[in-house]
C-alpha cells in the first residue's frame, strides 16, 4: 500500500534566501514531510508542503517557532 500524501498551503512572511534556509533547518528534520517549497515572488510567500501529516498545525508551529509568520491558505 502506497502512502497517502497531502499537500498543505501557507501564507508566510518568508521572504529571503536566508529565510528560507532558516525554515529549511525545521522543515528538513520531519520525518512526515516528503517535499516542501516556498514561492519567495509570490506576495503571500506561499509554501506548500507534501507532507503524510494531514494537520497544518504541525508546519505552523514548525514555522512560528522559528520567528516567522505562517498561517494556512484555505483551498
Amino acid at each position: 500500500m502506497e502512502p497517502v500524501y497531502h499537500i498543505l498551503i501557507f501564507k508566510t512572511n518568508i521572504a529571503t534566501v536566508r529565510d528560507r534556509k532558516n525554515a529549511a533547518l525545521v522543515l528538513d528534520e520531519q520525518p512526515y514531510i516528503r517535499q516542501w517549497s516556498i514561492d519567495m515572488e509570490d506576495v503571500d510567500r506561499v509554501l506548500r508542503v507534501v507532507s503524510l501529516q494531514p494537520e497544518p498545525a504541525l508546519i505552523t508551529n514548525l514555522i512560528t517557532a522559528s520567528g516567522y509568520y505562517c498561517a494556512e491558505l484555505e483551498a
